[in-house]
């Protein structure tokens, strides 16, 4: 295991921010932190870098106890923070510079590190830019390049995606894909459900400091009664069916909006069939009808009772 978390504990006087989490991180995944606001990500990530002293647990990294003058291990991890942390007062090319001398005395290799992480990240055009006269996608690229020059082994992103146009939300999908193709390690904690099932290997779901569940997606998906939704949408419906529908067989939960009602199932068999006789028997038209496997949206609704972006 490239990380081992053991019974995690750290409060703030009578708020538990983590509560006995666990947490074990494979070599060459990318494994995905999920959980809502408040739910203890970062206080994670900042307990692991022994940025923040716990209260119980232990913590492994590279198969070595972690702690705050473990110097020889943090050499080998970046982490690229929620917030953009670069200095104002330096271009691009001295920012990633001045990160990238954290760790690499040698010059000449410093100078080849920074340049392929200004070409990976894709500043070129704007390593003599401040970071002030870059956009906000731009800053995020920058706040990856810091993170990564320096070659780590392992990687903490913490939501790098947050308030970015689609072309720089994807180059930086990409930016991760090929970070991991070249052999880092992952960690990965967004708001975006989207993101975790195009990218992570594994998943962890989160919630008021603990582990909840972790396992592939489809692991997860086989942890919840929902087996198959379907949308169907009436015309001119002249009273509400959705008791008339729970009927059906394996109906477990019908959410109805205007006309359309999203009718969930316990398992994947026959639904529509059993839908269309229903609709048949009661002369009923429909307008729409289809059916969706559930999503990794459906397992954390599920499972925490939140929607991931509150």
């Amino acid at each position: 295991m490239i990380v081992k978390v053991e019974n995690l504990v750290k409060r703030y006087k009578e708020l538990i921010a983590l509560d006995h989490f666990n947490m074990e991180v494979r070599e060459g995944e990318i494994l995905g932190l999920l959980g809502p606001n408040g739910c203890g990500k970062t206080t994670a990530i900042n307990c692991i870098l022994s940025l923040l002293k716990i209260d119980k647990g232990s913590i492994e990294v590279f198969g070595q106890k972690m702690t705050p003058n473990s110097y020889a291990l943090k050499k080998d991890i970046g982490i690229v923070p929620q917030e953009v942390s670069v200095f104002q007062n330096l271009t691009v090319e001295e920012n990633i510079d001045y990160f990238c001398g954290l760790y690499i005395d040698d010059s000449s290799t410093r100078k080849q590190y920074v340049a392929e992480a200004i070409e990976f990240v894709g500043l070129s055009e704007y390593k003599k830019f401040f970071p002030k006269k870059l956009s906000g996608g731009l800053k995020r690229r920058l706040n990856i390049a810091c993170g990564i020059s320096h070659k780590p082994k392992l990687i903490f992103l913490d939501e790098p995606t947050v308030a970015v146009d689609a072309q720089s939300r994807n180059f930086i999908l990409e930016g991760i894909k090929r970070l991991n193709r070249d052999g880092s390690t992952i960690i990965y904690t967004t708001h975006y459900l989207e993101e975790a099932e195009m990218l992570c290997d594994r998943i962890i779901i989160m919630d008021r400091g603990k582990s909840l569940v972790t396992g592939t997606l489809q692991e997860l998906k086989s942890m919840i009664s929902t087996r198959e939704k379907i949308i169907v949408g009436f015309e001119n419906l002249e009273e509400d069916v959705t008791d008339k529908l729970r009927v059906i067989p394996h109906v477990i939960d019908i959410e109805k909006t205007h006309s359309e009602y999203t009718i969930k199932f316990e398992n994947g068999i026959n639904n529509i069939s059993n839908l269309l006789d229903f609709i048949r028997s009661n002369e009923l038209i429909y307008t729409k009808l289809y059916s969706q496997l559930p999503s990794l949206n459906d397992v954390f609704l599920e499972l925490t009772g939140k929607e991931l972006r509150e």
